[in-house]
């Protein structure tokens, strides 16, 4: 060895250099593409402070990827800065040229925005991929270093690798992220067309961005005026409660320049690829506001609208801390994509519960709260409304006419929503007026034949409709395509009624039979919808028979605890179907 800078001291570093090469065609990571070069690359060439920096995808600015040697501080400091500074690393970026520049004069003039801690040379060299500078490596000797032919060939082997490997590992990188936001998008959207519930959904939607886009995310939605947090969810469980004490005790300032204020008012996205401390100072209400927003370690955010028919509906937020990732305008366009669909299904489900509303409202002007008194007849009934989210189509209702007979249908339209309860609405007012002009069943199912032959429907309407006289003992029927009833004796015996069936109405039926049968005192009669008897992997008359034998089992009861009872016992409470029942029992 013939002194430090003698032949066996360079061809030492040199292989060092060669060696940390061949460590970056292995690196799997950028972060070991970066320890590599800044540890053993610093200590191959004798630097007292190495760096990497990569440039940001706004092209703009630079972020520092890792740091050896300096002074405490200097990491946070150069996070991220300008492509405009003028620092070594900065200006071998802008220029795409190695930098050697020796002598702390020389230094000081070049680089004005690098701090003055008596360097004596400095290099920089550029990070090249495919055709294209994507940042550089810093090295700072505090000693004149004299750099050899060898040595800057060889470092300019380094950069070149230390470039093709980080290229190589953000294609693989991009290439998973793409898959994943593409399964992500997949999957939101199945989420969001799987439920017309749109607290749920989004919410859901909230859950699946994290991890997989975000670190946390919060979805805000307009109501009255004011944004209402909907649904936050973070990769830390335990900051959920962190984000919401944020929002609640430091709302949004309405006329902020930034943030779900200011995307909502614009009704345009907002990207921060960078969330700096001096922001998180300057957005900060008071010191503990502050606190709060550093302790969340924000890193990046995307906020975008949810627009439908021109309509702002809120916003969603995604933010990055924990894993220090920052977004792109690609993560925006995947943003918007997915918001898009959000407001889509935010905006159906809002029609969807005006819509139920309104079909909920006239269902309840259809069907009666309660029914009359009477010294002849006792009744009972029963609705219960299938746990979907729609309105269904049963409706039922009771008459007494002055001469003391009694008229009571049931019927079915099929369908759900606005267009069955619109129908059900119908044919309960037209059977009732029908009823009034004359009661004769088999007269009242013509007119409603004709009605639906004149005027057309696309819903499919059953009907059972009888008529009680206590003057002749007997109860009329006739049958428009539904459950035919049973017929209880006051002896504890039950029958089922069947023979007055025809079909549904306005599908043709030129003649209605009807079905005369004696009805005395203490008689009663049940009769339901199809969601009372009808259960999955069962024949329709098992059910009847299991209903007709819960009858005789049932009959000494009031219908006022027979009719709920017979529900229980009968129903399949897991079968999706609104359940309707009404019974009337003779009493003189």
């Amino acid at each position: 060895m013939i002194g430090p800078d003698g032949p066996t001291a360079l061809s030492e570093r040199l292989t060092r250099l060669a060696r940390v090469t061949g460590e970056l065609v292995d690196a799997d990571t950028v972060e070991g593409v970066c320890k590599a070069v800044v540890t053993h690359g610093a200590e191959a060439v004798g630097a007292d402070v190495a760096s990497m920096t990569l440039l940001g995808d706004d092209r703009r600015t630079v972020r520092l990827m890792a740091l050896s040697g300096g002074l405490a501080g200097d990491e946070e400091t150069w996070r991220t800065f300008p492509l405009s500074v003028r620092t070594p690393s900065a200006e071998a970026i802008r220029t795409g040229t190695r930098l050697v520049v020796t002598g702390p004069q020389a230094i000081t003039r070049r680089f004005a925005d690098m701090p003055d801690r008596g360097a004596e040379t400095v290099v920089a060299l550029p990070l090249s991929a495919a055709g294209s500078v994507i940042g550089a490596i810093g090295l700072v000797f505090a000693h004149a270093r004299h750099l050899e032919d060898a040595e800057i060939e060889l470092l300019d082997i380094l950069a070149s690798a230390c470039a093709q490997s980080v290229g190589r590992i953000i294609a693989q990188e991009d290439a998973g992220r793409q898959t994943a936001k593409l399964a992500f998008l997949a999957e939101a959207a199945t989420e969001l067309a799987s439920s017309l519930d749109y607290q749920v959904t989004l919410t859901n939607v909230a859950r699946l961005a994290v991890p997989t886009f975000a670190d946390w995310c919060a979805i805000d939605v307009v109501d009255d005026g004011r944004l209402r947090r909907l649904a936050v969810a973070h990769v830390d469980p335990a900051k959920v409660e962190l984000a919401h004490r944020l929002a609640e005790q430091y709302p949004p300032d309405p006329e902020g320049p930034h943030g779900a204020w200011q995307v909502m008012r614009t009704g345009r996205s907002e990207l921060i690829p960078e969330i700096t401390d001096e922001m998180l100072t300057a957005g900060a209400v008071d010191e503990e506001h502050a606190a709060i927003a550093r302790a969340l370690h924000l890193r990046s955010a995307v906020t975008v609208p949810l627009v439908a028919r021109d309509r702002v509906l809120g916003v969603i937020t995604w933010v990055t801390a924990e894993s220090e990732r920052h977004f792109t305008l690609d993560d925006l366009v995947l943003a918007e994509q997915l918001a898009k669909r959000a407001a889509v299904s935010l905006d159906n489900a809002e029609l969807h519960s005006q819509t139920l509303a309104a079909a909920v409202e006239l269902q309840r002007a259809v069907l009666p709260d309660a029914l009359a008194a009477s010294p002849r007849w006792e009744l009972g009934h029963h609705y219960s409304p299938a746990g979907r989210t729609e309105v269904g189509g049963d409706f039922y209702d009771v008459v007494e006419l002055d001469d003391g007979r009694l008229v009571m249908f049931i019927g079915d339209v099929m369908g759900r929503g606005v267009g069955a309860a619109a129908a059900m609405a119908q044919v309960r007012a037209a059977v009732r007026a029908y009823a009034a002009l004359d009661p004769r069943p088999a007269l009242v199912m013509a007119r409603l034949d004709a009605m639906f032959e004149h005027y057309g429907s696309e819903q499919l309407v059953t009907l059972l409709y009888l008529v009680a006289d206590p003057h002749t003992d007997t109860v009329t029927i006739a049958n428009a395509g539904h459950p035919p009833p049973v017929l209880l004796r006051s002896d504890g015996s039950a029958h089922q009624l069947a023979s007055a069936d025809g079909p549904p109405l306005g599908v043709g039926a030129p003649t209605r039979a009807e079905e005369h049968v004696g009805f005395r005192a203490g008689d009663a009669i049940i009769a339901f919808t199809d969601g009372l008897i009808e259960r999955r992997s069962e024949d329709i008359t098992d059910g009847q028979d299991r209903l007709t034998t819960a009858g005789v089992a049932l009959a000494g009861l009031p219908l006022a605890d027979l009719v709920p009872t017979l529900v229980g016992q009968v129903s399949d409470p897991s079968r999706d179907d609104d359940v309707a029942v009404l019974a009337a029992r003779r009493l003189v």
